[in-house]
C-alpha cells in the first residue's frame, strides 16, 4: 500500500507548485516570471499565465535561476515563505531575499534559450536579425472603366545593438483601356538602401542610396549615393526620433539623352512611432539643397502607417512625394504616389 501511495503522489513531488491568494493551488512546472506574470506549463491545462499579484508563495522541484535588482543571480530550488524567497544554490547553500527584489525567473531550458537569442543578437550572423514585409496592391475595373493598377513594395531592417541596416523597393504600374488599346498611366519605381553604425547611444554615422526610375518623367535612372551623420533625439519603447544630415551625389540619366550630375547637402528628419500593439506610424522627410546649382533643391517625403491583423499578416497604407525644383522642360515638379493593400510580415 506504501507503495502504491507513493507512486501516486510522485508527480506532485516532482512538480513546481504555486499557491494563489485567494487559496487555489497549482502544480506544473514553473517556466518563467517576467516581471508581470508568470507562465507555468501544467499538465493538463498546458501554458497558463498568471498574474504576479495573484501569487502567494511557490515551491519548485526544479533549480530556477533567480534575476535581483541589485544584479545578482542565483540558481537553484526556491521556496517562499511570507515576503521573502529562499533559493537553495549549490554553491553558497541557501539565499534568501525579498520576493519584491526579483526581476525575473526563469526555468533551465527558459535561460538556455534566453542566453542564445541575446548571443544572437551581440554577435549576429548577416542572415540574422532581418524583419520586414512584403505587399502586394491590385485593383482592376470594367465596363465603362476599364483600368488596371498594380503596387508591389518590400522593405527589409536588420537592427542589432551597434548598426541597422534598411533596404527597400516600391514599385507602381497601371493602365487604361477605355478607348479599346492599353495605355499606360503610371510606370515607376523606387528603391534604395541604407547603412547606420551607432558611435555613441545617441549618435551615428550613415551611407547608402536611393534610386529611381519613372517612364513619365523620361527618367530611366536617378541614382543618388550619399552619407553623413546623425542624432538620436528620441530613442524609447514607442518613439524614435532621428535628425541627419550630409551630402550626396545625384546622377541623373534620361530617355531623351540628357543626363545631370551635381552634388547636394542633405538634411532630414525621421519619426517612428508605435500607437498602440497593433499600429505603427512612420514618417521620413528630406531635402536636398543642390550645392552646384543655387536655389534648387528636391525633397523626398515618405510615410505609413501599418496596422497588423495576424501575426504574419498586416494593413498598409502610404504615401511617397517627390518634388524638383527645377524639372525638365514639360515636366511637373510633384510626383505623389498613395498605395494601400495587405502586407507580408516576414522575420528572421
Amino acid at each position: 500500500m506504501r507503495y502504491v501511495l507513493f507512486f501516486l503522489l510522485l508527480p506532485l513531488l516532482c512538480a513546481d507548485q504555486i499557491t494563489m491568494k485567494n487559496g487555489d493551488r497549482l502544480t506544473g512546472t514553473i517556466v518563467k516570471y517576467d516581471g508581470k506574470a508568470l507562465t507555468v506549463k501544467s499538465e493538463y491545462a498546458g501554458d497558463l499565465t498568471i498574474k504576479w499579484d495573484a501569487v502567494a508563495g511557490v515551491t519548485s522541484a526544479q533549480p530556477l535561476n533567480i534575476g535581483l535588482k541589485d544584479g545578482q543571480v542565483l540558481v537553484g530550488v526556491v521556496t517562499t515563505k511570507d515576503s521573502d524567497i529562499a533559493v537553495q544554490t549549490t554553491a553558497t547553500g541557501t539565499v534568501n531575499a525579498p520576493i519584491a527584489s526579483i526581476t525575473y525567473i526563469r526555468s533551465k531550458e527558459e535561460e538556455a534559450a534566453f542566453e542564445a537569442n541575446e548571443a544572437r543578437y551581440k554577435h549576429p550572423r548577416l542572415v540574422d536579425l532581418w524583419a520586414g514585409t512584403l505587399g502586394l496592391g491590385y485593383a482592376k475595373s470594367d465596363g465603362n472603366s476599364k483600368t488596371t493598377n498594380l503596387n508591389i513594395s518590400a522593405n527589409a531592417v536588420r537592427a542589432t545593438a551597434t548598426d541597422k541596416t534598411t533596404v527597400y523597393f516600391n514599385t507602381l504600374y497601371a493602365t487604361n483601356d477605355q478607348t479599346g488599346k492599353a495605355v499606360t498611366t503610371a510606370n515607376s519605381q523606387r528603391g534604395g538602401f541604407n547603412y547606420e553604425l551607432n558611435l555613441t547611444p545617441m549618435f551615428f554615422v550613415f551611407g547608402g542610396s536611393d534610386c529611381l526610375a519613372d517612364q513619365f518623367q523620361s527618367l530611366d535612372l536617378q541614382f543618388v549615393p550619399g552619407g553623413g551623420f546623425g542624432y538620436h533625439a528620441i530613442k524609447n519603447a514607442t518613439s524614435q526620433f532621428d535628425l541627419f544630415g550630409g551630402g550626396t551625389l545625384d546622377k541623373e540619366y534620361y530617355s531623351n539623352n540628357i543626363d545631370k550630375s551635381f552634388g547636394e547637402a542633405q538634411l532630414g528628419e525621421e519619426y517612428l512611432y508605435k500607437l498602440s500593439k497593433v499600429t505603427t506610424l512612420h514618417e521620413k522627410l528630406t531635402v536636398y539643397p543642390n550645392l552646384s546649382d543655387s536655389g534648387q533643391l528636391r525633397v523626398n517625403f515618405d510615410a505609413s502607417a501599418d496596422t497588423k491583423l495576424r501575426k504574419w499578416l498586416a494593413w498598409q497604407v502610404s504615401i511617397s512625394d517627390r518634388y524638383v525644383s527645377n524639372p525638365l522642360p514639360g515636366f511637373l515638379k510633384n510626383d505623389l504616389i498613395i498605395t494601400t493593400g495587405v502586407n507580408l510580415l516576414l522575420a528572421k
